[in-house]
């Protein structure tokens, strides 16, 4: 955590505009990937279930974001997940990658529609081809809410995001969501991971487009 400057309502002058110029390591993330050979573990009655998935992955940039003189770049994005040969939603998640120039800090939003949202962070070096996230329960910089259904059956302590560029031009991601499942005596890891190809280019943030 950086420390606060003693002003912390002035914003940045003179800031580039030009997201997609500007977001270090996230660049490589930047456009629509589609994700064919996904493998989704999950907790079950029975023992961990092996499920394969397809997922598509909309990521665009926004305009710069202030927060007083700390100043912020990031994609917006949509994953949308569904089975092999199925139409019905498998996982849909929305949120924001933002990554800041002057700390490297990364953050990662996400935002479910069974009840759920996180805030994970890590740092990431402008050239890096390889970065991690984490959210763990109880913190109020890094944390994971949870509606009642989730928070008592399904409790989840801890999510770790991995991402690696590969130098093919595709991008690989890890996902370990360490649950207490009711019932259970040891904690479950519910993991998802998935490599995926581009298939539509970023669109520039509307300031670049107006400039």
């Amino acid at each position: 955590m950086s420390e606060l400057p003693g002003d912390i309502y002035t914003e940045p002058e003179n800031v580039d505009v030009d997201t997609l110029a500007n977001l270090g390591p996230l660049a490589a993330l930047a456009g629509t990937w589609e994700g064919m050979r996904g493998m989704d573990v999950n907790p079950k009655p029975e023992g961990p279930r092996r499920q394969a998935y397809l997922e598509r992955i909309d990521l665009q940039p926004i305009d710069p974001q202030a927060n007083g003189p700390q100043l912020l770049y990031g994609l917006r994005y949509h994953t949308h997940v569904v089975k092999p040969d199925e139409v019905e939603t498998y996982h849909d998640q929305v949120g924001y990658w933002l990554w800041e120039p002057a700390t490297e800090a990364l953050i990662h939003t996400l935002t479910i529609p069974r009840g759920q949202a996180a805030l994970a962070t890590g740092t990431a070096a402008r050239d890096a081809t390889g970065f991690e996230v984490v959210a763990k329960r109880g913190s109020t910089e890094n944390g994971i809410v949870s509606g009642w259904f989730l928070e008592q059956a399904f409790t989840t302590i801890e999510f770790r995001l991995q991402v690696t560029i590969n130098a093919d031009g595709t991008w690989s991601y890890f996902e370990d969501t360490i649950l207490l499942v009711k019932g259970q005596k040891e904690p479950f890891h519910h993991t998802d991971g998935n490599t995926l190809a581009r298939v539509g280019p970023p669109v520039p943030n509307p300031l670049a487009r107006a400039r």
